[in-house]
């Protein structure tokens, strides 16, 4: 029986993404070789990359808008460091909201003066700091949009005079928004795209180049857009199935679309989180993540009863992460409504049982 997975990653993917991988796994376009055993410089390689690339930005509909889509690798944790070494001269803006966010701020400050415009360290970072002020003449300013440990997420994004960078790891393609607000975007891909392997990078041409520091061939945005993403050997599965997960999107009807199907996902999570007694919710009401929903039980005595509960309806990757506790339901592009709806059967069962 395939599980109900709220894993906060890597991810779970559409079953038909899966059975396409798995095929191309066996014979790719029917070469009688793998995919991952063809050059990736041949043509059948360099055909998905640059698919995955063009589907990245028309998705995102910054297609003709001056941006580069590249597909690298070192997940978003090596992104942290690229980011300043290609961005900062002298000083940078961090919204720090979790985990992440206070490691991609360790990473720059090895490159100039970081300074921490907001910060929600001080309860657990279960809420997103507001009315921050934005001070001039930054290089950049950085913030997570969506926080998979804590459970929150930015609704509204700030508007500021400085390039605005953003870790999307975790929530990119579920929404809409006005992506051309920013000027460099990076997810990795195994939150909401693909499996781990791959990164996704999104960046104006006209912010680069303007760092008086040398940048290693491996760590240059530049270097990487002149080679159309194929500097060195990409990760080529990770690539594909990006690329299969983006075209799924695109034929269910965009980000759009899915938004939509999102927005029915939290909603039915977070009204049994706030009716049933028998939990709590983690993150401020306010700045709830449609992606990553955290709770926990209001008696600790009931954790074996519920984890029962769970691992006979099937349900898979629901612990929270040890900073947070509890529980935390990862509800990403592909996961179903249904799947959901047999978490909340679940939770009023425990209900019902007192």
């Amino acid at each position: 029986m395939k599980k109900h997975n709220f894993s906060a990653g890597p991810c779970v993917l559409a079953p038909e993404v899966l059975l396409k991988a798995s095929e191309a796994v066996i014979d790719f376009n029917g070469s009688g070789l793998s995919l991952i055993e063809i050059s990736h410089r041949s043509k059948d390689f360099v055909d998905v990359m640059e698919k995955a690339r063009s589907l990245s930005l028309e998705l995102l509909g910054l297609k003709d808008q001056g941006y580069q889509a590249l597909f690298l690798q070192g997940g978003a944790s090596l992104e942290f460091l690229m980011v300043a070494y290609n961005l900062l001269e002298t000083k940078a803006g961090y919204l720090n909201t979790g985990t992440w966010s206070a490691k991609a701020i360790k990473e720059a400050k090895m490159f100039g003066e970081i300074i921490e415009v907001g910060s929600s360290k001080d309860e657990n970072f279960n809420y997103i700091p507001k009315g921050y002020a934005v001070p001039s003449g930054l290089d950049y300013l950085h913030l997570t949009s969506n926080n998979t440990i804590f459970g929150t997420q930015i609704k509204k994004f700030p508007t500021t005079g400085a390039p605005l960078v953003c870790d999307m790891s975790s929530d990119i393609f579920s929404r809409q928004l006005d992506f051309s607000q920013f000027d460099l975007i990076y997810a990795g891909a195994q939150k909401n795209m693909g499996p781990a392997g791959t990164t996704l990078v999104i960046v104006k041409e006209d912010i680069l180049g303007k760092v008086s520091r040398q940048i290693p061939s491996m760590l240059d945005y530049e270097v990487h857009i002149s080679k159309d993403s194929m500097f060195n050997t990409p990760s080529v599965f990770a690539t594909y199935v990006s690329m299969l997960t983006l075209d799924w999107l695109k034929n269910l009807g965009g980000i759009a679309a899915i938004e939509e199907i999102n927005e029915k996902k939290a909603q039915l999570l977070y009204s049994e989180i706030d009716l049933n007694p028998v939990f709590e919710g983690f993150a401020k009401k306010e700045d709830r993540s449609h992606m990553n929903a955290t709770f926990n039980l209001a008696e600790a005595g009931l954790k074996e009863t519920f984890d029962t509960l769970l691992k006979e309806a099937g349900i898979n990757g629901l612990n929270g992460h040890r900073s947070v506790g509890g529980y935390r339901a990862s509800m990403y592009n592909a996961l179903s409504l249904e799947s959901v709806g047999v978490l909340v059967d679940v939770m009023s069962e425990m209900e019902r049982k007192g």
